[in-house]
C-alpha cells in the first residue's frame, strides 16, 4: 500500500492526461482519421494566432476561479457539485446590475457590481454548507437541488426584465466595452479577442486563494476539518464554522467566475437551457490538479486549449469536435482511477510484486 500510495500526484496527472490523449489517437484511428494530424490542428488552432491564444487565457479564466472553489470546499471535505448554480448567480446578479446602471459611473458601478457577483455566489455556497454543519444534510444532494432552483429561478428572473432591456425575449441587451471588463490593451494586443481583465483578476485571487490556505489560521482550520472533524474539534476548531466558511469561500469564488463570463466574455444574460458548464469543467481542472495551485494553472490551460483548439479541428483536419470531448472525459476518468495507474507503475517497477506468504517463511527460515 505504501509503495502505491509513493508515487507523487504529478506523476499520476502527467500520465492520465498521456493516456486520455492516447484513447482520443485510437479512435481517430478506428475512425479513419491521422491522429498526428488531429493533434497538430489541435495545437495549431490553439496556438496559431494572438487571437486565439486570447481566447485561450479568455476560457482559462473562469475555469481557474472554479477549481479553486472546489478545491476549498474539497480541503474541507465537501464536495461542491453546486459551482454551476453559483456561476450562475454571479453572472445574473452583476450582469443585470450594471444593466440597469450603464448610465452611471462605471468607476463605482464596476467594482459594486463585481462584489455583488461574489456575494450572490458565496450566499448560494454558503446554503448548503449551512445545512451540512447544522442538520448534516448531505452537501451531494442540496448542491445539485441549487443548481436547479437557481437555472430556473434566474432564467424566470431574465423574462419578467422590462422590455427595454431585452434585445430579444430570452436575452437582454448587449453591454459596450466601455461597461464590461473588457480592456482595449488586451483586445488590441490578441487581436480582437474577448480576453478581458478577468484573467488578471483571477490569477490575482488564485495567489490570495493559496496564501489564505497556506499561510493562515483559516486555511489551517479547514484542512484540519477535511482531514479529521473529530480530532479538529478536540484541537478547539469549529468544524461548524469552518465548514460554512469554505462552502462560502467555494461559492464565492464561482460566484467570481460568472462575474467574469457575464462581463467578459457574453456582455449580456440570456436564458440558460442548463447550468453554465463552466462550474462542471472547473470540477474537472480541480480533480487533474491534485490539490496544487500551480496544478490548477496548467490544467485550465489544457482544458481551455482542448476546448478552443477544438473548434478548429474539423476545418483543418476533417477530425470532429466530438474527439475533444472523449479525451477530456478519458482525462478524468484516469484522474479518478488514479489508484488504478499507482497500482500499475507498481507492477511496472518490480519493487510491488507480492510474495506467496508460504515462500516468504521459506525464505526467512533458510535465511
Amino acid at each position: 500500500m505504501n509503495k502505491i500510495n509513493s508515487y507523487s500526484t504529478g506523476l499520476i496527472s502527467g500520465l492520465a492526461v498521456f493516456l486520455g490523449l492516447l484513447v482520443g489517437a485510437v479512435i481517430m484511428l478506428i475512425s479513419g482519421f491521422n491522429p498526428i494530424t488531429g493533434y497538430v490542428s489541435l495545437i495549431q488552432s490553439a496556438f496559431g494566432s494572438s487571437l486565439n491564444i486570447g481566447e485561450v487565457l479568455r476560457g482559462m479564466t473562469p475555469l481557474m476561479l472554479t477549481a479553486a472553489g472546489f478545491l476549498v470546499a474539497q480541503s474541507a471535505g465537501f464536495f461542491n457539485i453546486g459551482l454551476p448554480g453559483q456561476v450562475w448567480v454571479g453572472w445574473l446578479v452583476s450582469t443585470i446590475f450594471v444593466l440597469v446602471n450603464q448610465h452611471a459611473s462605471m468607476l463605482w458601478v464596476m467594482p459594486v457590481a463585481i462584489i455583488l457577483g461574489i456575494l450572490g455566489g458565496a450566499v448560494t455556497g454558503a446554503i448548503p454548507g449551512w445545512l451540512r454543519a447544522r442538520f448534516g444534510a448531505s452537501e451531494v444532494i442540496t448542491t445539485i437541488m441549487l443548481n436547479y432552483v437557481t437555472l430556473y429561478g434566474g432564467n424566470a428572473i431574465i423574462n419578467g426584465l422590462p422590455k427595454k432591456m431585452l434585445s430579444t425575449t430570452d436575452m437582454t441587451t448587449t453591454l459596450s466595452q466601455a461597461d464590461s471588463l473588457r480592456w482595449g490593451v488586451l483586445t488590441h494586443l490578441t487581436n480582437g479577442s474577448r480576453l478581458n481583465i478577468g484573467f488578471i483578476l483571477a490569477l490575482i485571487v488564485l495567489a490570495l486563494i493559496w496564501f489564505m490556505m497556506k499561510k493562515t489560521t483559516l486555511g489551517f482550520e479547514i484542512r484540519a476539518v477535511g482531514l479529521n472533524k473529530d480530532a479538529a474539534r478536540y484541537a478547539g476548531m469549529s468544524d461548524r464554522r469552518a465548514a460554512i466558511l469554505a462552502m462560502t469561500i467555494s461559492g464565492g469564488l464561482a460566484g467570481l467566475a460568472g462575474v467574469t463570463e457575464g462581463l467578459g466574455t457574453y456582455l449580456n444574460v440570456f436564458v440558460q437551457a442548463g447550468a453554465p458548464q463552466v462550474g462542471f469543467d472547473g470540477m474537472a481542472v480541480a480533480l487533474l490538479a491534485s490539490g496544487s495551485f500551480i496544478g490548477i494553472i496548467l490544467s485550465a490551460l489544457l482544458f481551455s486549449v482542448l476546448s478552443v483548439g477544438g473548434l478548429g479541428m474539423p476545418l483543418a483536419s476533417g477530425v470532429p469536435t466530438e474527439i475533444v470531448s472523449v479525451v477530456t472525459a478519458v482525462i478524468i476518468f484516469f484522474v479518478g482511477a488514479n489508484y488504478l495507474i499507482r497500482w500499475s507503475l507498481v507492477k511496472i517497477d518490480g519493487d510491488g510484486k507480492t510474495k506467496s506468504p508460504k515462500l516468504t517463511k521459506t525464505a526467512e527460515k533458510e535465511a
